[in-house]
């Protein structure tokens, strides 16, 4: 397939190196209907049908050209919860040792608990886990804790080692043939990045910091830990709302900050190119980032409750939405509605 190329950063517009540079919306963008958009979804104290938004931020050419936040405890320095959009962050993490020639993605990840020599998973590639096509069995519920793996992995039995909690998981299909979306999956990827990085948790947070948050000018992140010190990859990254724009920034960039090339073109191509087994609700995946959410070439993190970082590489343009979409009742229909209500925001930009 063509992907469309990344925008340059415009030679007028600083990079946020610390504060983010912000301008008003372009004279093409729809400002009334934009306006009535946050109006409505972030009324105090009110629960529309998309649930309640926290914070949104929009970036066009490099600049912050919308922000609105809830009030209270949301607010421009709040940290807000990454859930499945760390998913993403793990497959930029990646990047760095793949860059180095430290991880061949095209080769098996050799988890210890398929050393087997019998063992089919023992074939497992770093890039079946990363597009979802692993063929490992995986209930992902968020719901229901009778049937949910995500559940039991994060708050029960397999809180202390997640990744292997994960990895002794059967196959249930041949490699590439499903596309089964599993959180296990992320964190078996986490443990053997944070093997090759070494140290423990204090080694991946020095990794995390000096690769990237630190260049990115993302300052107090809070990414958690399980009980053997695996970075929880699938979920948990807290951070500020602007932060979560710098990720989306970078990425569209192309792998380029300040000037400066800190992972390969190639590797957010990867990113944003589709595995071999999709969905079946017809979005579309890549490696550990979800494609066509919001427009048609874009690229996305998603998280759950609602938390998306959109990139639109046509309109160099990243919407940010924090908020919780999942309140009962009728908590699929408030996802659903604010997908679309970000898709609308989206189109406002022209």
């Amino acid at each position: 397939m063509t992907l469309v190329p990344f925008p340059a950063q415009p030679s007028d517009t600083p990079w946020p190196a610390q504060d983010w540079p912000r301008g008003d919306l372009p004279a093409t963008a729809d400002a009334a209907k934009l306006t009535a958009l946050l109006d409505t979804a972030l009324a105090p104290q009110a629960i529309g049908p998309i649930g309640e938004t926290h914070a949104f931020i929009a970036v066009q050419r490099g600049r912050i050209v919308a922000e609105r936040y809830l009030g209270g405890a949301y607010t421009a320095e709040a940290t807000y919860p990454s859930w499945s959009m760390a998913k993403s962050i793990t497959q930029l993490l990646i990047g760095f040792l793949a860059a180095e020639g430290r991880i061949d993605v095209n080769a098996p990840l050799n988890a210890p608990e398929w050393d087997g020599a019998d063992d089919p998973r023992a074939k497992l590639t770093w890039t079946q886990l990363l597009h979802m096509s692993s063929g490992l069995e995986f209930r992902e519920d968020y719901v229901d804790g009778a049937v949910s793996d995500t559940i039991e992995m994060l708050f029960a039995s397999g809180k202390d080692d997640m990744g292997a909690y994960a990895a002794n998981k059967p196959v249930a299909h041949w490699p590439d043939t499903v596309f089964n979306y599993a959180s296990g999956t992320s964190n078996i990827l986490a443990r053997a990045l944070g093997q090759l990085v070494g140290g423990g948790e204090a080694g991946m947070r020095d990794f995390m910091a000096d690769r990237l948050f630190g260049p990115l000018g993302i300052n107090d992140p809070i990414p958690k830990f399980d009980g053997i010190g695996t970075f929880i990859g699938s979920s948990y990254c807290f951070m500020r709302a602007e932060d979560f724009a710098r990720i989306g920034l970078f990425a569209l960039r192309g792998g380029i900050w300040d000037g400066t090339r800190l992972l390969p073109e190639s590797w957010i191509d990867y990113a944003r190119t589709p595995g071999p087994a999709q969905p079946e609700d017809g979005r579309g995946y890549g490696a550990h980032w979800w494609l066509n959410s919001f427009s048609k070439d874009g690229f996305s993190m998603n998280g759950y409750a609602g938390q998306w970082v959109a990139c639109c590489p046509h309109r160099d343009l990243i919407i940010v939405r924090h908020g919780n979409s999942v309140n009962e009742p009728s908590s699929m229909l408030r996802q659903e509605a604010a997908h679309q209500w970000v898709k609308d925001a989206m189109a406002c930009f022209g």
